[in-house]
């Protein structure tokens, strides 16, 4: 019993702090606001130390790289692993609608805050760039840090002997801001406990509301795509072993994810999932950071739900090739342009409702079930990547990549 503690008492005492957190808001409704400072001071921790980690464990993975050919080959698997995935949980959902339509008769929402829409071009520059260096330190920029990251350990490894010192120094710093994190996420169990606290007392009741009947098919599907679709795509990757060392180390990640919903805020806790899984260091380190801006299952789902509703509101059919071809490319865009922060903005639901051509009304029950499916859609997004680095080891590294890995 004692080692059985000793094995689990991190996971333990996180399930303890988020059904405590859970609890309270469901007695003390509104009132458990007064926690969110607690939950907020976690977050804003690590949020601080997520931009250090990303860029020294993506700058340090390809840094230290040899096999030039090896990382191009898994970088082209990547991306095909991710565009796949993104189609395939769009396409389920499609089906999803066409079985379930939504026919609910929607209120317009005023606006809460002023949204600025910029040139598509603007938006293109803006998410991949910055103009100023210590602009990337900022999380709103961390697909531009990804970037610089990446060009970081291509020139360390460009630089051979003369890079050794600085590879060195990437490595060193990986490890510290590891155990930064690991540090942090002492206060996990009070940190997410108190979140939880807010998320159920604040926006609980809201989930019977209006949108009953598409937060239903959203979270319906998305459960279905969690268990079985991530199932099927750990066989593909490993077998029945790879569905069990998956699955046996989802467990903290998926708390994580739904308490923070925060990809980038989950970072860690899959870097930590992957390690143990045994996906080769340089594939995860690469793929998770990556994955938790470019690679968004969760967001590729609710893309679709919103545009149906949206269709639905304004009295359209979604069910024609041309709606249904822009929808799945439009996914895919709205999957690369969302944040990795907790509801950290609207640019996805801009693009399709620009592309269809719909007037500024249909924004708000866009805006409105893209806060309430938040928990689902990062819980999707964040596991979906453990689960695609999985895949991208399977067709990088061969078969047996779970029994070679030292």
């Amino acid at each position: 019993m004692n080692s059985f503690y000793k094995s689990y008492k991190g996971i333990i005492w996180l399930i303890a702090g988020i059904m405590a957190g859970s609890l309270a808001g469901l007695i003390f409704g509104d009132r458990v606001k007064v926690l969110k400072p607690i939950g907020e001071i976690f977050l804003n921790l690590l949020f601080t130390a997520v931009i250090p980690l990303v860029f020294f464990s993506i700058s340090s993975a390809i840094g230290g790289l040899k096999e030039t050919n090896k990382l191009s080959k898994m970088m082209a698997v990547m991306v095909l692993v991710f565009l796949s995935t993104v189609l395939i949980s769009a396409s389920l959902t499609i089906m999803a609608v066409r079985i379930f339509p939504v026919h609910e008769h929607m209120t317009n929402t005023p606006l809460t805050e002023t949204i600025v829409k910029k040139p598509f071009g603007d938006q293109i520059t803006q998410l991949l760039t910055t103009s100023e260096f210590f602009e990337l330190l900022s999380r709103k920029s961390m697909l531009a840090m990804i970037i610089f990251s990446v060009l970081t350990g291509f020139a360390t490894l460009r630089s051979g002997s003369y890079g050794a010192a600085f590879s060195n120094f990437l490595n060193a710093g990986n490890e510290v801001f590891k155990n930064v994190f690991i540090i942090i996420m002492k206060l996990a169990p009070l940190g997410l406990g108190a979140y939880f606290a807010y998320q159920v007392g604040v926006f609980g009741p809201q989930l019977f509301g209006t949108y009953a009947r598409s937060l239903g098919l959203y979270y319906g599907t998305g459960a279905f795509y969690f268990v079985v679709i991530f199932t099927l795509y750990a066989f593909v990757a490993g077998g029945m072993k790879g569905i069990k060392k998956y699955w046996n180390n989802n467990i903290i990640p998926s708390a994580t994810a739904i308490g923070t919903c925060s990809s980038i805020a989950n970072i860690p806790a899959n870097l930590d999932a992957a390690d143990k899984i045994g996906i080769p260091s340089y594939i995860a380190n690469v793929t998770i950071p990556l994955g938790a801006t470019l690679h968004k299952d969760g967001s590729s789902i609710s893309s679709i739900i919103k545009m149906a509703v949206v269709f639905a509101m304004f009295g359209k059919g979604f069910d024609n090739i041309e709606t249904i071809t822009i929808a799945l490319g439009m996914t895919v865009l709205v999957s690369i342009v969302e944040g990795g922060i907790p509801n950290g903005g609207y640019v996805g639901e801009l693009l399709f409702i620009s592309a269809y051509g719909f007037p500024p009304e249909a924004l708000p029950p866009a805006m409105i079930i893209g806060t309430l499916v938040d928990p689902m859609a990062t819980l999707l997004n964040s596991t979906g990547d453990t689960v695609a680095a999985m895949l991208v080891a399977r067709f990088t590294e061969g078969k047996n990549w779970l029994t070679t890995k030292a």
